[in-house]
């Protein structure tokens, strides 16, 4: 479910936001995907599906599986037709629909898979219950969120600090969470869920590691972090000069002699049989 500000995404639409949301899921797509396997065959429901971005790594690693794309989204949603039609992948169903009122009959679905989604929640509680609705007894739901709480960086920077905080407090004023993935498993059980298991992903980069500081630490995440930085200073949570010495904080995590730590949590629950 990603739509603009009015919809609690606070990163906005535009293209240097697309292409962040694609480079983000190529850079982690062996850490968050390896093990994102669905039965050939199966019906599975991508809810949230935004520009594609995660729906391209699934289907790549399942294919015959008959996928359904939901996302709030009209624009969104023929983002990620095109992006999956260029990359030569069977196209999915697409619906635009709420995630929390989904168009869909009571048990639809063999499974679900939501990424990146729940944190820009009011109430991801009541979606989780409606993600359950629609999936089959014995069918199972993976989440995908991060937390940005587990930030570690070398050298220390209290600036980085203050510009990752300026991001949890808007999403926090627009309803969601960026520091969810601490609760999945209790916002799992909450909405009935049951063998709620969740599994940390730590990303950790150093010099050794060259691609990956760029691919995360400079495009994924400060990316990020730089997209609500007229929001934050318009917001009066920070100033210009002040976030921008953050950012060059995080920045330099990304030096060879820098080291950064990310954790995100994918969580894979059951719904349980009537």
């Amino acid at each position: 479910m990603r739509d603009g500000p009015e919809h609690g995404y606070v990163h906005g639409y535009d293209a240097g936001e697309q292409a962040r949301l694609h480079d983000q899921a190529a850079t982690l797509e062996t850490l968050l995907h390896h093990d994102s396997r669905f039965p050939e065959g199966c019906t599975v429901l991508e809810a949230g599906s935004g520009v594609g971005a995660q729906t391209l790594p699934l289907l790549r690693r399942n294919p015959g599986i008959r996928l359904t794309c939901v996302d709030i989204a009209a624009a969104s949603l023929a983002e990620g037709r095109a992006r999956i039609a260029a990359a030569g992948l069977p196209l999915p169903a697409f619906r635009q629909a709420d995630l929390r009122a989904l168009p869909f009959a009571d048990a639809a679905f063999d499974h679900a898979f939501v990424c990146f989604v729940l944190e820009h929640l009011p109430e991801p509680a009541a979606a989780l219950a409606e993600l359950r609705r629609v999936v089959r007894p014995g069918g199972s739901l993976t989440v995908i969120e991060g937390d940005h709480g587990s930030v570690l960086l070398h050298p220390e920077d209290a600036a980085a600090r203050a510009a990752i905080a300026c991001q949890v407090v808007l999403q926090r004023a627009a309803g969601g969470d960026a520091e969810i993935g601490r609760r999945l498993a209790p916002l799992l059980r909450q909405a009935g869920f049951a063998e709620a298991r969740v599994s940390p992903r730590l990303v950790y980069v150093d010099g050794s590691r060259p691609a990956l500081a760029e691919g995360f630490i400079r495009r994924t995440f400060t990316a990020m972090v730089a997209g609500i930085r007229d929001e934050a200073v318009h917001a009066g949570l920070t100033q210009e000069a002040a976030f921008d010495a953050g950012l060059r904080g995080l920045l330099r995590a990304a030096d060879p002699d820098g080291t950064f730590c990310y954790t995100f949590f994918k969580a894979v629950a059951v719904v349980p049989a009537v």
